[in-house]
């Protein structure tokens, strides 16, 4: 597929701030700020209409609040509010075909870290911004476009951003932030469209620090349990204690969408629920990893530490568990599932920064079909769906101020795509990024 010079532009435009190593960190002293100052201070030269149509200030010292003024006068209360976040996480150029910073652009993909996530979404939307700005566009409505710094780690920015709106008595009536995507035909048998999944919730996060304390010593002379073979223990008897699967008013109307678009034994299966929910949750277990963490909290131990020595007896051993907690679930029920799960009192369980699990919104009602409107004229031949979020966003910070709070990132992505996401080489299409702008125009020229 050829592309204008237009277009063209646009992708140089993306390349430029991609190059930018916005990596945000834990630790904020080890962050390059330096890097977000460099990327903050491009965005006028590279997006001279919005930026004379859109006023800008500054959240949390490096969060973006754009707002673009509507036709009806007064500051809108019921905003639509546009996210995205530029801060990325970390990458070397070791084990990337290339360089993570360089944003090469090779038979029409560009490769670099932030390329899906997510300044991909936040470039597609300042294009989409600026093609109608500079046309003379103005919505009816005030929208408003919120640029998270540090979604990546603590998510500060967006916080501060909704405290921000809630002291301004704002109460949106469209968020939507990263999330799902277009996804290929095929992810579920017998279902030969694309879908566009469109995120309604999010699992809640949390992690848990599992400590085993001992009296340490000369590795010649080990005691019959020691500190590590005590946390792999522990750790072994969790893996072998999966949370419970479950259906929640998501994940139901995600099933119930494939089963509309569905024939056969598996079609009746998933139109069903009613009388097939516990053979659907054991299918669902069984498509893969993305189909069983939308029905099931997960738990994946992420990082171990133990003696510093070779031959060394660890006087303390530990291991952070990142539990993604499912729709219905709580934090204090996880607990209680672990405590059980590892039946040690010997093993301290420490709960670290847990965040609930995000309320649904519906899949109904003006916000919605207004997302599905702009799905059905730049991807008519895709799905939309409602869809559990499965990792965490900013997004989940707004559900305090509006019940319509929505996660889908507007690009086709292929499980090949997906799997790059805090990975090595990440990387996207250009004509699949190309419609994304396509996507954000059309949605915006409704509000």
């Amino acid at each position: 597929m050829s592309i204008t010079a237009d277009e063209d532009a646009a992708v140089e435009r993306f390349r430029q701030l991609l190059r930018i190593p916005t990596v945000s960190k834990l630790d904020r002293d080890a962050t390059d700020w330096a890097a977000f100052d460099a990327f903050v201070v491009a965005l006028p030269a590279l997006y001279p209409a919005l930026h004379a149509s859109l006023e800008r200030e500054t959240v949390d010292g490096h969060s973006l609040l754009y707002r673009w003024p509507g036709r009806e006068g007064a500051t809108s209360t019921t905003p639509t509010v546009l996210m995205a976040h530029y801060d990325v996480v970390a990458a070397s150029d070791e084990g990337w075909q290339h360089p993570p910073f360089a944003a090469e652009l090779i038979d029409g993909v560009i490769h670099a870290r932030g390329a899906i996530d997510d300044k991909g979404a936040l470039v597609a939307i300042l294009e989409a911004v600026e093609r109608l700005a500079t046309a003379g566009f103005q919505p009816e409505h005030d929208v408003l476009l919120s640029f998270g710094h540090d979604e990546e780690t603590a998510g500060t920015g967006a916080r501060a951003i909704v405290e921000l709106l809630r002291s301004r008595g704002i109460r949106p009536a469209l968020v939507l932030d990263e999330g799902g995507a277009v996804v290929e035909p095929g992810l579920v048998k017998g279902v030969d469209r694309s879908l566009a999944v469109i995120g309604v919730t999010e699992k809640g996060i949390t992690s848990l620090r599992l400590t085993v304390d001992e009296a340490g010593g000369h590795a010649s002379t080990p005691p019959k349990l020691t500190a590590t073979a005590r946390l792999a223990r522990a750790i072994t008897r969790l893996t072998r204690s999966p949370f419970p699967a479950r259906l929640n008013a998501a994940s139901a109307g995600f099933i119930g969408v494939l089963g509309a678009n569905s024939g056969g034994p598996q079609g009746w299966l998933l139109r069903n629920l009613r009388y097939t929910k516990p053979l659907v949750l054991v299918l669902f277990s069984a498509l893969g990893n993305e189909t069983r963490a939308m029905v099931r909290t997960t738990a994946a131990v992420t990082e171990l530490h133990g003696s510093d020595g070779a031959n060394v007896l660890a006087e303390q051993a530990s291991a952070i568990v990142n539990i993604r907690i499912g729709i219905g679930s709580s934090v204090a029920s996880v607990l209680r599932h672990v405590r059980r799960a590892i039946r040690d009192d010997g093993v301290r369980i420490e709960v670290l920064h847990p965040s609930e699990p995000s309320p649904i919104s519906p899949s109904t009602g003006p916000a919605w079909e207004a997302i599905s409107a702009a799905l059905a004229t730049v991807y008519p031949e895709s799905i939309a769906t409602p869809y559990t979020m499965l990792a965490a966003s900013d997004a989940r910070h707004f559900t305090a101020i509006s019940d319509h709070v929505y996660r889908f990132t507007p690009f086709e992505l292929h499980a090949a795509d997906r799997a790059t996401l805090h990975a090595r080489n990440e990387r996207i299409r250009v004509v699949n990024w190309l419609r994304g702008i396509d996507f954000y125009e059309t949605l915006l020229s409704s509000r």
